[in-house]
Protein backbone atom coordinates (compact mmCIF):
# COMPACT_ATOMS: atom_id res chain seq x y z
CA UNK A 1 0.00 0.00 0.00
CA UNK A 2 1.58 3.27 -0.96
CA UNK A 3 1.11 5.66 2.55
CA UNK A 4 2.34 9.12 2.88
CA UNK A 5 2.16 10.89 5.61
CA UNK A 6 2.33 14.84 6.40
CA UNK A 7 2.48 16.52 9.72
CA UNK A 8 2.33 20.17 11.43
CA UNK A 9 0.51 21.84 8.58
CA UNK A 10 -2.28 24.51 8.54
CA UNK A 11 -4.77 22.61 7.12
CA UNK A 12 -7.27 24.81 5.01
CA UNK A 13 -10.87 22.56 4.53
CA UNK A 14 -13.74 23.22 3.07
CA UNK A 15 -15.36 24.81 5.96
CA UNK A 16 -12.37 25.73 8.70
CA UNK A 17 -8.38 26.05 9.17
CA UNK A 18 -6.48 24.11 11.76
CA UNK A 19 -2.77 22.25 12.60
CA UNK A 20 -3.25 19.06 12.12
CA UNK A 21 -1.72 15.95 10.34
CA UNK A 22 -3.27 14.10 6.71
CA UNK A 23 -2.42 10.39 5.96
CA UNK A 24 -3.12 9.77 2.03
CA UNK A 25 -2.82 6.07 0.89
CA UNK A 26 -3.61 5.33 -2.83
CA UNK A 27 -3.89 8.51 -4.10
CA UNK A 28 -6.78 9.65 -1.73
CA UNK A 29 -6.90 11.25 1.86
CA UNK A 30 -7.68 8.37 4.30
CA UNK A 31 -7.10 10.57 7.21
CA UNK A 32 -7.37 14.45 8.24
CA UNK A 33 -6.74 15.21 11.93
CA UNK A 34 -6.23 17.77 14.07
CA UNK A 35 -2.69 18.29 15.74
CA UNK A 36 0.84 16.66 15.15
CA UNK A 37 1.57 12.70 14.68
CA UNK A 38 5.24 11.43 15.67
CA UNK A 39 5.02 8.47 13.53
CA UNK A 40 7.85 7.47 11.57
CA UNK A 41 8.28 8.61 8.28
CA UNK A 42 5.68 11.55 8.48
CA UNK A 43 6.94 14.67 7.15
CA UNK A 44 6.90 17.93 8.94
CA UNK A 45 5.89 20.68 7.27
CA UNK A 46 6.95 22.84 9.83
CA UNK A 47 3.58 25.39 10.11
CA UNK A 48 3.36 26.02 5.80
CA UNK A 49 0.16 25.85 4.52
CA UNK A 50 -1.86 22.66 3.20
CA UNK A 51 -4.14 23.48 0.86
CA UNK A 52 -6.40 21.34 -1.73
CA UNK A 53 -4.74 21.25 -5.52
CA UNK A 54 -6.56 24.13 -7.12
CA UNK A 55 -8.71 23.98 -9.82
CA UNK A 56 -8.63 26.43 -12.85
CA UNK A 57 -11.57 26.72 -15.20
CA UNK A 58 -10.90 29.62 -17.45
CA UNK A 59 -7.00 30.05 -18.55
CA UNK A 60 -5.75 31.68 -21.76
CA UNK A 61 -2.33 30.56 -20.42
CA UNK A 62 -1.80 27.71 -23.38
CA UNK A 63 -2.84 30.37 -26.33
CA UNK A 64 -0.04 32.66 -24.65
CA UNK A 65 2.67 29.97 -25.68
CA UNK A 66 1.28 29.05 -28.66
CA UNK A 67 1.80 33.10 -30.04
CA UNK A 68 4.53 33.74 -27.63
CA UNK A 69 4.79 37.21 -29.81
CA UNK A 70 2.37 38.44 -32.22
CA UNK A 71 2.43 36.59 -35.55
CA UNK A 72 5.23 33.90 -33.97
CA UNK A 73 3.89 30.27 -34.05
CA UNK A 74 5.51 27.91 -31.64
CA UNK A 75 5.46 23.99 -32.04
CA UNK A 76 1.82 22.91 -30.31
CA UNK A 77 3.95 19.84 -28.09
CA UNK A 78 6.39 22.15 -26.65
CA UNK A 79 4.08 25.23 -25.70
CA UNK A 80 1.49 22.48 -24.16
CA UNK A 81 4.41 21.63 -22.01
CA UNK A 82 5.99 24.82 -20.58
CA UNK A 83 1.69 26.16 -20.20
CA UNK A 84 1.91 22.47 -18.37
CA UNK A 85 4.94 23.44 -16.28
CA UNK A 86 3.66 26.71 -15.55
CA UNK A 87 0.42 25.36 -13.95
CA UNK A 88 2.02 22.49 -11.51
CA UNK A 89 4.47 24.89 -10.19
CA UNK A 90 1.02 27.81 -9.43
CA UNK A 91 -0.44 25.16 -7.52
CA UNK A 92 -2.55 24.09 -10.22
CA UNK A 93 -3.53 20.22 -10.46
CA UNK A 94 -6.62 20.43 -12.27
CA UNK A 95 -6.89 22.79 -15.39
CA UNK A 96 -9.71 23.62 -17.68
CA UNK A 97 -7.92 24.39 -20.90
CA UNK A 98 -9.83 27.51 -22.85
CA UNK A 99 -9.85 27.11 -26.41
CA UNK A 100 -11.37 29.58 -28.67
CA UNK A 101 -13.94 28.42 -31.13
CA UNK A 102 -14.14 30.85 -33.88
CA UNK A 103 -12.46 34.38 -34.06
CA UNK A 104 -13.04 37.90 -36.25
CA UNK A 105 -9.33 37.64 -37.15
CA UNK A 106 -8.70 34.33 -39.12
CA UNK A 107 -5.00 34.94 -39.01
CA UNK A 108 -5.24 34.50 -35.44
CA UNK A 109 -3.83 31.78 -33.23
CA UNK A 110 -7.10 31.26 -31.57
CA UNK A 111 -8.89 30.70 -35.52
CA UNK A 112 -5.79 28.09 -36.53
CA UNK A 113 -4.15 27.00 -33.67
CA UNK A 114 -7.66 24.69 -32.51
CA UNK A 115 -6.73 21.76 -33.86
CA UNK A 116 -2.75 21.36 -33.44
CA UNK A 117 -3.04 21.97 -29.36
CA UNK A 118 -5.91 19.69 -28.61
CA UNK A 119 -3.93 16.71 -30.62
CA UNK A 120 -0.81 18.14 -28.76
CA UNK A 121 -3.44 17.57 -25.19
CA UNK A 122 -4.51 14.34 -26.57
CA UNK A 123 -0.42 12.82 -27.52
CA UNK A 124 0.90 14.45 -24.08
CA UNK A 125 -1.86 12.97 -22.16
CA UNK A 126 -1.58 9.30 -23.74
CA UNK A 127 2.49 9.05 -23.32
CA UNK A 128 2.32 10.49 -19.57
CA UNK A 129 3.87 13.94 -20.30
CA UNK A 130 1.24 16.15 -18.41
CA UNK A 131 1.65 17.59 -14.45
CA UNK A 132 -1.59 18.41 -14.12
CA UNK A 133 -5.07 16.78 -15.58
CA UNK A 134 -6.09 18.77 -18.21
CA UNK A 135 -9.14 18.82 -19.39
CA UNK A 136 -11.51 21.60 -21.96
CA UNK A 137 -12.90 24.49 -21.62
CA UNK A 138 -14.73 25.71 -25.30
CA UNK A 139 -15.07 29.17 -25.47
CA UNK A 140 -17.42 29.91 -28.34
CA UNK A 141 -17.57 33.23 -30.18
CA UNK A 142 -21.35 32.88 -31.42
CA UNK A 143 -21.03 35.87 -33.70
CA UNK A 144 -18.37 34.05 -35.97
CA UNK A 145 -19.61 31.87 -39.29
CA UNK A 146 -18.10 28.79 -38.76
CA UNK A 147 -18.23 28.56 -34.63
CA UNK A 148 -20.41 25.74 -34.80
CA UNK A 149 -19.02 23.72 -37.44
CA UNK A 150 -15.88 23.80 -35.90
CA UNK A 151 -16.99 22.97 -32.55
CA UNK A 152 -19.61 20.24 -32.71
CA UNK A 153 -16.80 17.83 -33.30
CA UNK A 154 -14.83 18.31 -30.06
CA UNK A 155 -18.47 17.95 -28.24
CA UNK A 156 -18.43 14.23 -27.11
CA UNK A 157 -14.79 14.47 -26.31
CA UNK A 158 -15.28 13.11 -22.18
CA UNK A 159 -12.34 15.79 -21.71
CA UNK A 160 -14.70 18.92 -22.39
CA UNK A 161 -16.35 19.71 -19.43
CA UNK A 162 -17.62 23.42 -19.79
CA UNK A 163 -18.53 25.06 -22.85
CA UNK A 164 -18.90 29.26 -22.94
CA UNK A 165 -20.73 31.77 -25.40
CA UNK A 166 -19.20 34.74 -25.87
CA UNK A 167 -20.16 37.72 -27.99
CA UNK A 168 -17.42 40.26 -28.30
CA UNK A 169 -18.82 42.41 -30.81
CA UNK A 170 -18.72 45.88 -30.94
CA UNK A 171 -22.36 47.04 -29.25
CA UNK A 172 -22.88 43.41 -27.28
CA UNK A 173 -22.05 43.05 -23.80
CA UNK A 174 -18.65 44.32 -22.47
CA UNK A 175 -18.56 46.48 -25.50
CA UNK A 176 -22.56 47.86 -25.55
CA UNK A 177 -20.69 51.24 -25.60
CA UNK A 178 -18.57 51.07 -28.63
CA UNK A 179 -16.57 54.18 -27.75
CA UNK A 180 -14.85 51.95 -25.61
CA UNK A 181 -14.11 49.12 -27.30
CA UNK A 182 -12.51 52.07 -29.75
CA UNK A 183 -10.60 53.02 -26.99
CA UNK A 184 -9.67 50.26 -25.70
CA UNK A 185 -8.79 48.77 -29.24
CA UNK A 186 -6.35 52.07 -30.12
CA UNK A 187 -4.54 51.29 -26.78
CA UNK A 188 -3.66 48.12 -27.81
CA UNK A 189 -3.87 47.52 -32.01
CA UNK A 190 -3.10 51.40 -32.58
CA UNK A 191 -5.47 50.77 -35.83
CA UNK A 192 -5.94 53.58 -37.69
CA UNK A 193 -9.59 55.41 -37.45
CA UNK A 194 -10.48 54.08 -40.96
CA UNK A 195 -9.65 50.94 -40.73
CA UNK A 196 -11.13 50.65 -37.08
CA UNK A 197 -14.29 51.76 -38.25
CA UNK A 198 -14.17 49.45 -41.05
CA UNK A 199 -13.23 46.34 -38.31
CA UNK A 200 -16.53 47.63 -36.37
CA UNK A 201 -18.66 47.31 -39.19
CA UNK A 202 -17.82 44.07 -40.59
CA UNK A 203 -18.03 42.82 -36.91
CA UNK A 204 -21.79 44.22 -36.73
CA UNK A 205 -22.53 42.52 -39.83
CA UNK A 206 -21.31 39.19 -39.22
CA UNK A 207 -22.82 39.48 -35.74
CA UNK A 208 -26.27 40.13 -36.92
CA UNK A 209 -25.64 37.28 -39.39
CA UNK A 210 -24.98 34.78 -36.99
CA UNK A 211 -25.23 35.36 -33.52
CA UNK A 212 -29.19 34.10 -33.09
CA UNK A 213 -28.46 30.78 -35.01
CA UNK A 214 -25.24 29.89 -33.57
CA UNK A 215 -26.41 30.39 -29.80
CA UNK A 216 -29.57 27.95 -30.55
CA UNK A 217 -27.58 25.59 -32.28
CA UNK A 218 -25.21 25.21 -29.61
CA UNK A 219 -27.59 25.53 -26.79
CA UNK A 220 -29.19 22.45 -28.49
CA UNK A 221 -25.61 20.66 -28.75
CA UNK A 222 -24.65 21.41 -25.48
CA UNK A 223 -28.09 20.24 -23.73
CA UNK A 224 -28.37 17.04 -25.79
CA UNK A 225 -25.13 16.31 -24.02
CA UNK A 226 -25.66 17.59 -20.73
CA UNK A 227 -22.39 19.75 -21.35
CA UNK A 228 -21.91 22.70 -18.03
CA UNK A 229 -22.45 25.84 -19.65
CA UNK A 230 -21.10 29.63 -18.94
CA UNK A 231 -22.22 32.75 -20.41
CA UNK A 232 -19.35 35.46 -20.88
CA UNK A 233 -18.99 39.06 -20.26
CA UNK A 234 -22.68 39.53 -18.61
CA UNK A 235 -23.47 43.56 -18.93
CA UNK A 236 -26.75 43.93 -17.90
CA UNK A 237 -29.53 41.91 -15.69
CA UNK A 238 -31.24 40.96 -18.83
CA UNK A 239 -27.96 38.94 -19.70
CA UNK A 240 -28.67 36.77 -16.65
CA UNK A 241 -32.33 36.34 -17.14
CA UNK A 242 -31.32 35.13 -20.85
CA UNK A 243 -28.46 32.65 -18.94
CA UNK A 244 -31.39 30.99 -16.52
CA UNK A 245 -33.80 30.78 -19.33
CA UNK A 246 -31.10 29.00 -21.40
CA UNK A 247 -30.04 26.85 -18.71
CA UNK A 248 -26.32 27.77 -17.75
CA UNK A 249 -24.80 27.57 -14.51
CA UNK A 250 -22.41 30.26 -14.24
CA UNK A 251 -21.76 33.68 -15.35
CA UNK A 252 -18.20 34.36 -16.57
CA UNK A 253 -16.93 38.10 -15.66
CA UNK A 254 -19.95 40.12 -15.46
CA UNK A 255 -18.79 42.93 -16.10
CA UNK A 256 -21.01 44.87 -13.79
CA UNK A 257 -22.14 44.91 -10.47
CA UNK A 258 -25.74 45.13 -11.39
CA UNK A 259 -25.36 41.71 -13.44
CA UNK A 260 -22.99 40.49 -10.32
CA UNK A 261 -26.23 40.88 -8.39
CA UNK A 262 -28.57 39.40 -10.96
CA UNK A 263 -26.27 36.22 -11.08
CA UNK A 264 -26.34 36.06 -7.15
CA UNK A 265 -30.24 36.08 -7.07
CA UNK A 266 -30.88 33.31 -9.42
CA UNK A 267 -28.27 30.89 -8.22
CA UNK A 268 -25.44 31.10 -10.82
CA UNK A 269 -21.85 30.47 -10.13
CA UNK A 270 -20.03 33.93 -10.29
CA UNK A 271 -16.45 33.96 -11.88
CA UNK A 272 -14.07 36.73 -11.42
CA UNK A 273 -10.49 37.08 -12.81
CA UNK A 274 -7.46 36.64 -10.20
CA UNK A 275 -5.64 38.97 -11.92
CA UNK A 276 -8.16 41.92 -11.64
CA UNK A 277 -8.15 41.75 -7.91
CA UNK A 278 -3.95 41.59 -7.58
CA UNK A 279 -4.06 44.46 -10.19
CA UNK A 280 -6.82 46.90 -8.10
CA UNK A 281 -9.32 46.59 -10.78
CA UNK A 282 -10.36 45.48 -14.72
CA UNK A 283 -7.39 46.10 -17.30
CA UNK A 284 -10.70 46.66 -19.88
CA UNK A 285 -12.50 49.23 -17.49
CA UNK A 286 -14.91 46.10 -16.11
CA UNK A 287 -16.29 46.20 -12.46
CA UNK A 288 -13.61 45.52 -9.76
CA UNK A 289 -13.12 41.99 -8.48
CA UNK A 290 -12.62 43.52 -5.01
CA UNK A 291 -16.05 45.71 -4.96
CA UNK A 292 -17.75 42.26 -5.70
CA UNK A 293 -16.04 40.56 -3.24
CA UNK A 294 -16.57 42.74 -0.17
CA UNK A 295 -19.99 42.55 -1.96
CA UNK A 296 -19.96 39.12 -1.43
CA UNK A 297 -20.16 38.53 -4.99
CA UNK A 298 -17.80 35.85 -6.15
CA UNK A 299 -17.88 32.14 -6.47
CA UNK A 300 -15.28 31.51 -8.16
CA UNK A 301 -11.78 32.82 -9.32
CA UNK A 302 -9.77 32.20 -12.60
CA UNK A 303 -6.14 32.99 -13.36
CA UNK A 304 -7.23 33.56 -16.57
CA UNK A 305 -4.05 34.96 -18.17
CA UNK A 306 -1.79 34.56 -15.27
CA UNK A 307 -1.30 31.42 -14.17
CA UNK A 308 0.18 32.22 -10.62
CA UNK A 309 -2.35 34.89 -10.29
CA UNK A 310 -4.50 31.52 -8.94
CA UNK A 311 -3.20 31.07 -5.54
CA UNK A 312 -2.03 34.82 -4.54
CA UNK A 313 -6.00 36.71 -5.65
CA UNK A 314 -6.90 33.64 -3.10
CA UNK A 315 -5.10 35.01 -0.06
CA UNK A 316 -6.18 38.31 -0.98
CA UNK A 317 -9.86 37.60 -0.31
CA UNK A 318 -8.52 37.06 2.99
CA UNK A 319 -6.53 40.23 3.28
CA UNK A 320 -8.31 42.23 1.46
CA UNK A 321 -11.90 41.90 1.53
CA UNK A 322 -11.92 40.06 5.03
CA UNK A 323 -13.25 36.51 3.95
CA UNK A 324 -11.97 33.38 6.12
CA UNK A 325 -9.34 31.71 4.85
CA UNK A 326 -11.32 28.51 4.05
CA UNK A 327 -14.04 30.49 2.31
CA UNK A 328 -11.23 32.32 -0.01
CA UNK A 329 -9.60 28.80 -0.85
CA UNK A 330 -12.64 27.43 -1.45
CA UNK A 331 -13.00 30.16 -4.79
CA UNK A 332 -9.94 28.05 -6.41
CA UNK A 333 -10.82 24.74 -5.05
CA UNK A 334 -14.21 23.68 -4.31
CA UNK A 335 -16.30 26.13 -6.01
CA UNK A 336 -14.91 25.54 -9.75
CA UNK A 337 -14.74 21.70 -9.18
CA UNK A 338 -18.57 21.75 -8.02
CA UNK A 339 -19.41 24.00 -10.64
CA UNK A 340 -18.14 21.50 -13.58
CA UNK A 341 -19.17 18.65 -11.62
CA UNK A 342 -15.53 17.51 -10.25
CA UNK A 343 -16.72 16.26 -7.04
CA UNK A 344 -14.14 14.01 -6.39
CA UNK A 345 -11.65 16.56 -5.29
CA UNK A 346 -11.31 20.52 -4.40
CA UNK A 347 -10.97 19.86 -1.02
CA UNK A 348 -9.05 18.44 2.18
CA UNK A 349 -11.14 15.78 3.19
CA UNK A 350 -11.35 11.63 3.24
CA UNK A 351 -11.65 10.22 0.40
CA UNK A 352 -11.20 12.56 -1.60
CA UNK A 353 -8.36 12.70 -4.27
CA UNK A 354 -5.05 13.84 -2.58
CA UNK A 355 -4.16 16.96 -4.50
CA UNK A 356 -2.64 19.14 -2.44
CA UNK A 357 -0.16 22.37 -2.01
CA UNK A 358 2.21 23.26 0.30
CA UNK A 359 2.12 27.11 0.54
CA UNK A 360 4.35 29.21 2.45
CA UNK A 361 3.51 33.09 2.59
CA UNK A 362 6.22 35.47 1.83
CA UNK A 363 6.44 39.02 2.17
CA UNK A 364 2.31 38.39 2.08
CA UNK A 365 2.57 36.94 -1.15
CA UNK A 366 1.53 33.08 -0.84
CA UNK A 367 4.02 31.21 -2.91
CA UNK A 368 3.46 27.15 -3.81
CA UNK A 369 6.42 25.34 -2.49
CA UNK A 370 5.34 22.32 -3.55
CA UNK A 371 2.32 20.54 -5.75
CA UNK A 372 1.12 16.54 -5.04
CA UNK A 373 -1.56 15.01 -7.97
CA UNK A 374 -3.01 11.68 -6.72
CA UNK A 375 -0.51 12.44 -3.81
CA UNK A 376 2.71 12.31 -6.42
CA UNK A 377 4.60 15.47 -6.69
CA UNK A 378 4.32 17.11 -9.93
CA UNK A 379 6.25 20.50 -8.88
Amino acid sequence: MNRQLVTNARIVTATESFTGSIQVENGKFSRVDSGLTSAPGAEDWEGDYLIAGLVELHTDNLEKHLEPRPGVRWPAISALLTHDAQIATAGITTVLDSMGVGDFDERSIRASGLHAATEALNHARSNGLLRAEHLLHMRCEIACDNVVEVVAPFLDDPTVRLVSLMDHTPGQRQWMNVEKFRTYTQRNQKWSDEYLAQVVAERMDMQARNSDRNRLRLLELCRDRALPMASHDDTVPEHIDEAVAAGFRISEFPTTEGAARAARKHGLGIVMGAPNLIRGGSHSGNVSALDLARADLIDVLSSDYVPHSLLHAAFLLRDQAGWPLAKAVATATLNPAHLVGLDDRGEIAVGKRADFVRVRESLGVPVPMETRREGKRIA
